[in-house]
């Protein structure tokens, strides 16, 4: 019969704490979120640093990019690169064009460039190496040029 008590007790404090909170809630006067309200977030942090890696590079230059509701962050260009980004619905390996026509010299000097963060509500984490600047420059449109 204790446990039963116990239980019932319990189970009341439960409810009561749900009930209580939700009343909070319900009265608390509404705050606009940070994304912009009704636009999915699209945060992101873009590195460019010298090495073969992620894991080994070392970062030379950071910023930040915010594309919603409109571009802001440190990105120098940041309206050019988001509708870079929009335009390919955010698919990194289509901002990054291989085969651009300008020449570049065959040396081994490996950039990576990287993108964590959200786009569109949903996490992204890219890596891509180029072979070396001049690479980097050819084919990675505005949104690694910083």
């Amino acid at each position: 019969m204790r446990y039963i008590t116990g239980a019932v007790a319990f189970g009341a404090a439960l409810v009561l704490g749900t009930l209580a909170t939700t009343a909070q809630a319900a009265a608390a006067p509404a705050q606009p979120a940070r994304s912009g309200g009704l636009y999915a977030p699209s945060e992101l942090v873009l590195t460019v640093g010298q090495g073969e890696s992620r894991a080994t590079a070392t970062v030379q230059r950071a910023v930040t990019l915010s594309c919603t509701p409109v571009a802001t962050g440190s990105h120098p260009t940041a309206k050019a690169a988001c509708a870079q980004l929009r335009a390919v619905a955010g698919d990194f390996g289509a901002v990054v064009n291989t085969t651009s026509g300008r020449v570049c010299t065959k040396e081994w000097a490996p950039v990576v460039v990287t993108a964590d963060g959200v786009w569109q509500g949903k996490r992204v984490s890219y890596t891509y190496t180029f072979a070396n600047s001049c690479a980097m420059n050819a084919g990675s449109g505005s949104v690694f040029v910083f």
